[in-house]
């Protein structure tokens, strides 16, 4: 028998969850601003905007320099070819290519993604095991419905990817932040926490981690570390879920071995097209055990029925035909000249107590403010000056990471990003000024950790403990 809807002017209350408090469903002050805002799903009120998303309309001026947004460099790709490769399947095999498709994606796709992920070690996948989704974030998405119910609690690196943590709040779970450090996520902090989480009778379903290049942090997770965390999440029974989109893009080594590479039934791994062929294509794919892909395939055609066959046979025709790997190297040259050009213009330009990651691939740097600057609260000023980054505090699901900012080098070209770093430091002076002016910090003299001449291996590391000292007595 169904419930008598609210009245409007009172609260909306959903049951008791397993976990954790009832949801109350706020009403607004002017509801005919809304009419249907007591009507709306309790997961909903966790909705917001991404500090990314939210920058488009400030980007996409020609007088601001972007280091906001991790848009890979497309441009560089052989468009022409790609072009009439695309004309070729329609016109060719336009009953296919504009045709449903399978749940699970196409099989052609499916063997080829098998042969990528071969390049992190990943060698004993099968075709069989692989479901192709619409960009690896609708994989997430997936997994997430699959896993979460409401209260629960999903371990993540502190900083994380922000589309990952809006897909965690739209779920209604729980994000506990992992520590990482300049060799990415702890293993010990990593354990404390699990432990902290059976003490409290917690459900933890999973470890979602970014290993390679992180976003936001650019750091990555060194190899003793690997096996460490593979090890943790046997003892403690923890499926960990690897989101790997920057892993092809290293510049000075092969890449890293994947985790799911150390266990096939313990670790579900996201891949995507997006960073070494195109967003836009939005082709991605979740390699998982047997029982899990069935209910992924379940899961998309709930959602999407299929993902699209035209972009699954560009992408199947482009590695068939192109020299990608090649074309993976290309890139990886240009996002290196790209990322010198940044760490360059940061060790010259910026002011003394500024510190920041250095990243050996993908598309970000980390950078910290001096003490008691807040990267969200200058923002304005940022863009006032025709320059943007994305405050930190996107990155993290506690409100926390006001004193980061993340800058990407993946689009700008060198020249852009020397003069987009310039803008910037002049905005950290001015504000160090402000808050000298006024006393509301004092500044001090500061040590910039990481900066040239110190001993290698202190760059300050994200979310690790503060590490700036004020070097007056």
């Amino acid at each position: 028998m169904a419930s008598t809807p609210p009245s409007h002017g009172q609260p909306h209350r959903t049951p008791p969850q397993q976990h954790g408090h009832p949801h109350v469903h706020p009403v607004p002050r002017h509801p005919r601003l809304d009419p249907l805002a007591d009507r709306y799903a309790a997961r909903t009120h966790g909705m917001k905007s991404s500090e990314i998303r939210a920058l488009f309309s400030v980007v996409s001026r020609p007088e601001v320099v972007s280091l906001a947004g991790g848009m890979p460099a497309v441009t560089a790709l052989p468009l022409d070819a790609v072009g009439s490769m695309i004309g070729e399947l329609v016109s060719g095999m336009g009953a296919q290519t504009l045709q449903y498709g399978s749940g699970q994606g196409d099989p052609r796709l499916r063997e080829r993604i098998c042969d990528v992920m071969a390049l992190e070690g990943i060698t004993d996948a099968s075709p069989s095991d692989v479901v192709v989704t619409v960009g690896s974030q609708q994989g997430l998405d997936l997994v997430t419905r699959v896993f979460v119910d409401p209260g629960d609690v999903v371990l993540a690196e502190g900083p994380s990817y922000v589309g990952a943590l809006g897909v965690f709040q739209a779920a209604e779970a729980r994000v506990r932040h992992v520590p990482m450090d300049d060799d990415g996520l702890i293993p010990e902090a990593l354990e404390q926490v699990l432990l902290e989480c059976r003490a409290n009778g917690d459900r933890v379903k999973f470890l979602y981690t970014v290993p390679n290049y992180h976003n936001p942090a650019g750091v990555t997770l060194s190899e003793p570390r690997r096996q460490a965390i593979v090890d943790i999440a046997d003892r403690y029974d923890l499926l960990v879920i690897e989101d790997n989109p920057y892993g092809l893009l290293g510049f000075d080594h092969e890449p890293h071995r994947a985790l799911r590479a150390r266990n096939a039934q313990r670790v579900v791994y996201l891949g995507s097209f997006s960073k070494t062929f195109s967003p836009g294509l939005r082709v991605g794919w979740v390699l998982a055990p047997l029982a899990v892909r069935e209910k992924l395939v379940l899961a998309t055609e709930a959602q999407v029925l299929c993902p699209p066959s035209l972009t699954q046979y560009a992408v199947a025709r482009y590695l068939d035909t192109q020299p990608w790997r090649e074309q993976i190297k290309l890139f990886t040259e240009l996002y290196r000249e790209r990322r010198d050009a940044t760490l360059e213009s940061l060790d010259a330009l910026m002011p003394p107590g500024t510190t920041w990651t250095r990243p050996d691939g993908g598309f970000y740097v980390w950078l910290k403010l001096p003490h008691g600057l807040d990267s969200k609260l200058m923002q304005p000023r940022a863009v006032g000056a025709h320059v943007a980054y994305v405050p930190g505090i996107g990155f993290y699901a506690d409100g926390s990471g006001r004193e980061y900012m993340r800058l990407s080098y993946c689009y700008p070209e060198p020249d852009q990003i020397r003069e987009g770093v310039r803008r910037l430091a002049r905005v950290i002076e001015v504000e160090l000024d402000l808050h000298s002016t006024f006393d509301a910090v004092d500044t001090g003299t500061f040590r910039a950790v990481g900066r040239p001449g110190t001993a290698p291996g202190t760059i300050v590391g994200p979310a690790s403990s503060d590490r700036i000292e004020d070097t007056h007595p």
